[in-house]
């Protein structure tokens, strides 16, 4: 799996130590999918710029093998809180859509087959 991170400046940490979390918290919430995901853009954004408040975007983007691109973004009041409410989103679409892949297509019974059907006698 592939980790970009567009902007490596959280305002709060130093950027290797900014792109060493993002790297942990990936490697770890995609532990399960990792055979799914070839690669991650993370994408940080201060919204309000320097006004404060609840600003700070976080944007994945995950190229998975099964199901295309996958896009998904959290808004929360700090960067890291951002980075792990936009990854249990993702984590979340993805099991969801692995679990309805995997789930058998239900068989619909057919009338008049074997057995008896309405309007019909014998004579």
């Amino acid at each position: 799996m592939q980790i970009q991170i567009e902007n490596p400046n959280a305002p709060t940490m130093a950027p290797a130590e900014w792109r060493s979390l993002v790297e942990r918290r990936i490697r770890f919430v995609m532990r399960r999918l990792r055979s799914e995901v070839t690669r991650v853009n993370v994408r940080l954004i201060d919204v309000n710029g320097p006004r404060g408040g609840v600003d700070q975007l976080c944007q994945l983007k995950l190229d998975t093998e099964a199901h295309g691109k996958l896009v998904v973004s959290a808004i929360q009041a700090n960067a890291s809180a951002a980075l792990n409410a936009a990854l249990r989103r993702a984590a979340r679409t993805l099991v969801r859509q692995w679990q309805r892949r995997r789930r058998p297509v239900r068989q619909t019974s057919r009338l008049g087959t074997g057995g008896w059907t309405p309007g019909i006698q014998a004579i």
